[in-house]
């Protein structure tokens, strides 16, 4: 027969559990619609912003700047986006079995994977797989100057041909219960297919061309990486929500059966003693 002391125990354990999870969960559902907010006003920014950059980039002599120029393929860096923080189910775990997967399937192709760390969890994830770190960042508060620090350190990197392709593994917020895993080439910047002679037109700069490119190519670059660390939280968010509200409905019904345990292991007590009684006092009659 179940100790009802630990059932009791176990119940009130389970239910400081359900506590905590139900508050986490409203927290990160706050959490989230700030975080929801911000990348609704950034993603057509970045969006648009790509999009100039890639027609100015298809029109251009890649000699015109640095970062456009294309190298043999030898060192790549990989960046990884992910949280600072747990509880969010699967969130960080889909980033690393991605970015897992392109090491091992593209460990032939690169003499060099070096990868850049984003965020406390995947620091702690990848300093046990002894692989080359170029960079740990810790998110905090997502903001500009954040991805303008990792811009800028990448562009510096790329032009100095320190390496020669450059991806990155983020996750994009659909919704609460949905984020698309991103596997993104940003460097060398990729360049349309331009076919038809409505499209491919030639344009008069001003400034100059040149100018230009120095301008709009670090913009864009942090710009990318602004959205992507945006992504990455909102997601973050939601999934920690989604994970605590699972994690509270567990709860309930882990206390449901163990209340009803209880009550069975109460009355077996209680007609145990009955029975004791009733046979004592036989015993005294007889």
């Amino acid at each position: 027969m179940p100790n009802l002391k630990d059932l009791k125990n176990r119940i009130g354990s389970v239910k400081k559990t359900e506590q905590i999870t139900s508050a986490m969960r409203m927290v990160a559902a706050a959490k989230l619609r700030r975080a929801q907010n911000d990348i609704i006003a950034a993603r057509p920014y970045a969006i648009k912003t790509n999009e100039v950059l890639v027609s100015l980039v298809t029109r251009t002599n890649p000699d015109m700047h640095p970062l456009l120029r294309v190298r043999e393929p030898k060192k790549c860096v990989l960046v990884v986006i992910a949280s600072d923080r747990g509880l969010c189910g699967s969130f960080n775990q889909n980033v690393f079995r991605r970015t897992e997967a392109f090491i091992k399937a593209n460990k032939d192709k690169y003499e060099e994977i070096s990868l850049v760390l984003v965020g406390k969890r995947s620091r702690d994830y990848f300093k046990r797989k002894q692989m080359k770190v170029r960079k740990n960042v810790v998110i905090g508060v997502p903001s500009y100057d954040l991805a303008a620090e990792i811009g800028d350190d990448l562009i510096d990197g790329y032009i100095k041909e320190e390496f020669d392709e450059l991806i990155v593994i983020f996750n994009e917020f659909k919704s609460a219960m949905t984020q698309i895993l991103h596997e993104d080439r940003v460097l060398p910047v990729e360049r349309m297919d331009v076919e038809d002679e409505a499209t491919n037109v030639e344009y008069l700069y001003e400034p100059s061309e040149d100018v230009l490119l120095d301008a709009l190519l670090p913009m864009s670059f942090k710009m990318f990486f602004y959205r992507a660390i945006l992504e990455s939280a909102a997601s973050e968010h939601g999934a920690r929500m989604t994970a605590m509200e699972s994690a509270s409905g567990n709860a309930a019904d882990m206390i449901g059966r163990l209340s009803i345990k209880y009550n069975r292991a109460r009355q077996a007590a209680i007609t145990t003693e009955l029975m004791e009684v009733v046979g004592g006092a036989e015993a005294l009659k007889g």
